[in-house]
């Protein structure tokens, strides 16, 4: 099983990794509405160039936000499929029966694709480069006005934190398991559908052992360091916000104003 990008992070000195983590997470909810903006090719031509450009200063090699793709080609391939079927519109290319692919379904579910493919790719960059604990800060400083309506915000960025934290720690129970179980003689691709969920369940028990065990040392951990809440607490890594990260908000609201402009203009 190929390890899970999500909620890793890559160790490097690139602008990227530089950016404020508040800087990132706003541009990363932003990204995902600008996405909407776009309508046609140049315009998912373009937010394919702003996105190819982060990965490159990134300095990250391709091959991991290819890897983030895969635990999605299901459900990207699943919508696809939907759009190309039950689209209805334009010139009919292809049909068999009821189904049909014309013109317009096909187009749409390339945009589709480019979405998806555009925000999953925009995501691992985040995660990449942000340290879990650095993303916490962020989150929790983002939603620092919330205090004053008595929302938990340290609270809400820890739990975040463990969750971006633990999930390839749990990947990597998953595949150590697996291993071992097909030691053990386990062919986890054979048989029909109910032999194939049957043959889950050597590896949920374990993982859920494993799962428990792990939560109940960071709770011993964290009260023998007296950790009793985010009041009173002093900050290690203070978070400065600087003129890149301005200038990645301001290349954002150009971006839209290019796509704006360009729906105005057909």
């Amino acid at each position: 099983m190929d390890k899970l990008i999500i909620g890793r992070y890559i160790p490097g000195s690139s602008i990227i990794h530089r950016l404020d983590p508040r800087s990132k997470l706003l541009a990363m909810f932003a990204f995902v509405f600008i996405i909407f903006l776009a309508n046609d090719a140049i315009g998912y031509g373009i937010l394919t160039i702003f996105t190819f450009l982060g990965v490159g200063l990134s300095r990250i090699k391709l091959s991991y936000f290819l890897k983030g793709l895969r635990p999605m080609l299901g459900l990207i391939l699943f919508t696809v499929i939907f759009q190309m079927l039950f689209t209805t519109g334009g010139e009919v290319l292809f049909q068999i029966w009821f189904l049909k692919i014309t013109s317009y379904s096909l187009q749409n579910a390339f945009f589709i694709f480019m979405r998806f493919v555009l925000i999953i790719f925009m995501s691992t960059l985040l995660t990449l480069t942000t340290p879990p604990l650095t993303l916490a800060d962020g989150i929790e400083t983002g939603l620092a006005p919330l205090k004053k309506i008595k929302v938990p915000v340290h609270e809400i960025g820890l739990m975040l934190s463990i969750s971006l934290r633990f999930i390839p720690t749990l990947m990597d129970d998953t595949t150590m398991i697996m291993n071992a179980q097909k030691s053990r003689g386990m062919d986890f691709g054979e048989g029909n559908l109910v032999q194939k969920v049957k043959s889950v369940i050597p590896i949920l028990i374990p993982l859920f052992v494993s799962s428990f065990r792990r939560a109940d040392d960071l709770a011993i951990a964290m009260e023998s360091r007296g950790y009793q809440g985010g009041e009173g607490r002093s900050k290690y890594r203070i978070l400065k916000w600087q003129r890149s990260d301005t200038l990645l908000l301001l290349s954002l609201v150009i971006v839209t104003a290019i796509l704006v402009a360009w729906n105005m203009m057909k």
